[in-house]
C-alpha cells in the first residue's frame, strides 16, 4: 500500500487540502449502486403485461425476477474480488457499459428468450457497482488517512432502500407511459449518466499490490468457477422447496468439498477460507445480514401477498398500506449513519423484526388499517437499521485489501437470504395466501429472529463497538 502522500501525488486531479469523500466522487457511485435493487422491484409491474405479450404464463415469467437474483448472488462476489484485484473503477465502469447493453436488448427484444438473457446481464452489470463502490471508498480512506464517514456509507445504503421502496411505483408509470419495454429501456440513460459522472470524478485506480509473479493468478479463475457453479446448484434447488430436487444437494456437496480443498490450497484463493475461519466477526456479519433480511423479504413478499388475497386490497392500497415500511426504512438508514456504534443499532433492529414477527402471528383477516401499519414499520425500522450496520461492520472487519470481495460476499448473504424467502412463503401459502399461511411464516420469523438477537448480543466483536 502507497503512502498517503505518495498516492496524492499520483492522482494530480486531487489536492492535499481536498477532504475526501466529495460529493462529486460519492455522485456516481450512489447512481450505479441503486439500479440492483431498483430493478429487483420494477419488474414486477411489468410481469403480466410481458406475460401477455409473449403468451407465457406467471411461472415463466418469475424467471425474470429469479435470474436476477442468481446473476447477482453470483456475480457480486466476483466482481468484487475483480474490483480488489484490478482496481474499483474499471470494474465499477465496466458494470455500467454491461447494463447499457442488457437495456438494449430488453428494449428491443423479439423473444421471450432475449429478456431472460438480457436480465442476466443486468444482474451481472449491476452487480459491479456496490462493491466497488466499496472499494472505492477504501481507496480514499487510504488516501486521506481517516475511515469512511457513517453518512457516506448510509447514503449508498440509502440509495439501496430508496431505489427499491420506489421501484413498483415506477415500474407502473413506465407500463403505463412506454409499455413494458420501458423497464429495460431506463436502464441505459440512467447507466450513460453514471458512466459520465464516473469518468469524470472517480480518480485513477492507484496501483494494486502484486502478490504473485504471475498477477493472474490473483483472480483465481478456478475458484470463482467453482464458487458459481456451487451457488447456482444450491440456487437452483431453494427455488422451489415445494417440490424440491433432492438430487442436487450430491453434486451441490461435492462442489463445495472441491471448493474448499482448491481454496485451503490456491495461493490466491477467491474466498480466504483461513480469513474467514480467523475472522469470526466478519463471518458472523454475513450470517446476521442473510438471516435478517431472509425475515425482511418475508415480509416484503409474503405480507404484501396476504394483504392483497387475504383482505382483498389492491396493488395500489396495498402499496400504500406498505408506504410507513418503506419511510422508517429510509429515515432509519439515515438515524442510523448518525451513530458510531455497530451492536446497539443491531440489538434494536433484531427486537423489532421479532416483534414485527409477532404481531403478524396475531393478525387475522379483520385487523384494524392502523395494526397493518404498525406492522408494516416493525419491519421498516431495522431494515434501516441493519443495512447501515452491517455496511459499517464489513468495513470495520474485513480485511482493507479485500473491502470489494467482502461487500460482494455481504450482497450474496442477502441473496440467498431473499430466495429461502420466496421459497418458505411459497410452502406457506400454497396456492393462496390466508391466514394460516401468515401466521406459519410469522412462526418462522420469530424464531429467526430470537435467534438473531442471541446472536447479536453474545457476539464479543461488537461489545466494543456499541
Amino acid at each position: 500500500m502507497l503512502p498517503g502522500a505518495v498516492r496524492a501525488a499520483a492522482r494530480p486531479d486531487r489536492t492535499a487540502a481536498d477532504p475526501g469523500f466529495s460529493a462529486r466522487l460519492t455522485a456516481p457511485l450512489l447512481l450505479g449502486s441503486l439500479l440492483n435493487p431498483l430493478n429487483t422491484t420494477m419488474i414486477s409491474t411489468a410481469l403480466v403485461a410481458i406475460g401477455h405479450h409473449f403468451s407465457v404464463g406467471a411461472a415463466d415469467t418469475a424467471w425474470l425476477i429469479s435470474v436476477l437474483y442468481l446473476a447477482s448472488a453470483v456475480a457480486q462476489p466476483v466482481l468484487g474480488r475483480l474490483a480488489d484485484v484490478l482496481g474499483p473503477r474499471r470494474v465499477f465502469l465496466a458494470g455500467l457499459v454491461v447494463v447499457i447493453a442488457s437495456g438494449l436488448v430488453g428494449t428491443f427484444a423479439q423473444g421471450f428468450g432475449q429478456l431472460i438473457v438480457s436480465r442476466l446481464l443486468l444482474g451481472i452489470g449491476t452487480s459491479a457497482a456496490y462493491p466497488a463502490a466499496m472499494a472505492v471508498l477504501r481507496d480514499e480512506s487510504a488516501r486521506i488517512g481517516r475511515p469512511t464517514p457513517r453518512p457516506v456509507l448510509a447514503r449508498l445504503s440509502f440509495a439501496a432502500l430508496g431505489s427499491a421502496a420506489v421501484g413498483p411505483t415506477l415500474g407502473g408509470l413506465l407500463v403505463m407511459t412506454a409499455g413494458w419495454r420501458g423497464i429495460f429501456a431506463v436502464n441505459v440513460p440512467v447507466a450513460l449518466i453514471a458512466l459520465g459522472a464516473a469518468l469524470l470524478w472517480i480518480p485513477a485506480d492507484p496501483p494494486r499490490a502484486v502478490t504473485s509473479p504471475a498477477p493472474r493468478l490473483g483472480l483465481d479463475p478456478l475458484g470463482i468457477g467453482l464458487f458459481a457453479t456451487a451457488l447456482t446448484v444450491l440456487v437452483f434447488f431453494l427455488l422451489d422447496l415445494a417440490h424440491p430436487m433432492w438430487w442436487l444437494l450430491a453434486p451441490f456437496a461435492a462442489l463445495t468439498a472441491v471448493l474448499v480443498w482448491w481454496q485451503l490450497r490456491a495461493p490466491a484463493p477467491f474466498i480466504d477460507l483461513r480469513m474467514l475461519a480467523g475472522n469470526g466477526a466478519l463471518s458472523r456479519t454475513y450470517l446476521r445480514h442473510g438471516i435478517s433480511y431472509l425475515l425482511i423479504y418475508c415480509v416484503m413478499y409474503g405480507y404484501t401477498q396476504w394483504l392483497e388475497e387475504a383482505r382483498g386490497y389492491s396493488s395500489g392500497h396495498t402499496g400504500l398500506l406498505m408506504l410507513p415500511m418503506s419511510v422508517a426504512a429510509l429515515v432509519c438508514s439515515l438515524l442510523g449513519a448518525r451513530t458510531k456504534g455497530i451492536r446497539g443499532p443491531l440489538v434494536l433492529a433484531c427486537v423489532l423484526l421479532t416483534a414485527g414477527a409477532g404481531m403478524l402471528f396475531l393478525l387475522s383477516g379483520d385487523a384494524p388499517v392502523a395494526v397493518l401499519l404498525l406492522a408494516g414499520a416493525c419491519f421498516g425500522i431495522p431494515q434501516g437499521l441493519i443495512g447501515t450496520s452491517n455496511q459499517a461492520a464489513v468495513q470495520a472487519y474485513a480485511p482493507p485489501a479485500s473491502v470489494g470481495s467482502a461487500a460482494g460476499l455481504q450482497r450474496t448473504a442477502q441473496y440467498i437470504g431473499a430466495i429461502t424467502a420466496s421459497s418458505l412463503i411459497a410452502l406457506a401459502y400454497g396456492q393462496s395466501a390466508g391466514d394460516r399461511g401468515l401466521h406459519l411464516m410469522a412462526a418462522v420469523a420469530a424464531v429467526l429472529g430470537v435467534l438473531l438477537i442471541v446472536l447479536t448480543v453474545t457476539d464479543r466483536a461488537l461489545r466494543g463497538r456499541t
